[in-house]
């Protein structure tokens, strides 16, 4: 008889895609080599900027490891802001992504300096549906190209450190202060941001729409739902975010396993795994085989969250909660076919 639910035996049976996380650099591909390992395929993202590298770097190391990652690895393109003020920045833009398609990228993405970083020729903050994208997101749209957007940030950079809900965020915004909005009043809050971006929405509703982070509504899933219901063409991922699901379930985790039901086709697993997030110190990996197995832990921990009842903890979360134990046909959307269906050239 055929059972209902996943196993934590089933891990390395069932494929599965990991939908958004980072490799920039050769060290990065054993993520790679760990998701060949554990049934999982793996879509590689650009950002605007990395320390180091460009959006054209990181797009031609995506580039340079399709091969050895044949149907494996993926990658979603970005687009550099620089320019940005000057006559013909949008025409270059156009220019750029349609090369990066036609050389396999499976969408476009857009960050959060869109909102937080970028301002126009007065010193005003642009907003995602200024006037200046419009054209790309056409664009976009007459191509059937996905676009993953990154914009705003958690609730919880708008709170002091030692009141944010989960340590992923306090970590972070201990490291990147330029992002901790607490710091900075003069930012637009974090209203502005989601109305920017439910104005996008509005105005192009035949967009293939993919919020990174849970649309940065990540704080309450009742609050998240509204926006799914709102916006039909909306989908969001889970990267980065799943503790606060986690955060969630401590207190309620009946409302949490309802929203991941009620929502199974609109949402996507990603984790937003990047090697130069790591504390290779403090995390004790010294070797290639310790860096492989984060990976590796990161995923099965996330799996048993999803597939099991086990009453567990998670080391962003204070508290602990049980695992939601999805029936398969929702862990079957959440892990694979919602990506398929969101990416169609992942497909391909």
């Amino acid at each position: 008889m055929t059972t209902q639910y996943y196993t934590l035996e089933d891990f390395r049976k069932v494929e599965k895609i990991d939908a958004h996380m980072h490799m920039w650099e050769d060290f990065d591909t054993l993520f790679a080599d760990q998701a060949i390992l554990d049934h999982f395929s793996l879509v590689n993202v650009s950002v605007f900027t990395t320390p180091t590298q460009s959006p054209r770097q990181q797009d031609e190391f995506s580039l340079s490891i399709l091969p050895r990652y044949l149907g494996k690895v993926h990658f979603i393109t970005t687009f550099s802001l620089e320019g940005f003020h000057q006559p013909g920045w949008v025409e270059s833009v156009v220019v750029y992504l349609s090369e990066m398609v036609g050389k396999g990228a499976i969408g476009v993405k857009v960050w959060k300096n869109i909102g937080m970083d970028l301002r126009d020729k007065n010193g005003d903050f642009v907003m995602i549906d200024h006037p200046a994208f419009k054209p790309i997101i056409e664009f976009l749209i007459q191509q059937n190209i996905p676009l993953l957007a990154h914009l705003g940030e958690p609730k919880n950079t708008w709170l002091p450190l030692e009141q944010m809900t989960v340590q992923g965020d306090r970590a972070y915004f201990r490291e990147n202060p330029e992002y901790h909005m607490f710091l900075h009043p003069e930012y637009p809050n974090y209203d502005q941001q989601i109305a920017a971006r439910d104005r996008l929405l509005e105005k192009h509703p035949t967009l293939n729409f993919i919020g990174a982070h849970l649309g940065s509504l990540e704080w309450s899933v009742q609050e998240l739902a509204k926006r799914l219901d709102r916006y039909p063409h909306m989908n969001v991922d889970l990267a980065e975010r799943i503790s606060h699901l986690q955060h969630q379930a401590v207190s309620d985790g009946q409302s949490v396993r309802d929203f991941l039901i009620n929502y199974q086709d609109r949402i996507l697993y990603g984790t937003d795994l990047r090697s130069n997030a790591l504390d290779i110190t403090t995390k004790g990996l010294t070797t290639k085989s310790d860096l492989m197995e984060h990976a590796h832990q990161v995923w099965l921990r996330h799996w048993r969250f999803f597939v099991t009842d086990e009453k567990m903890e998670a080391p962003k979360v204070t508290g602990s909660f049980r695992g939601m134990k999805l029936p398969k046909t929702v862990v079957d959307k959440i892990y694979r076919t919602n990506a398929l269906r969101c990416y169609p050239k992942l497909a391909e």
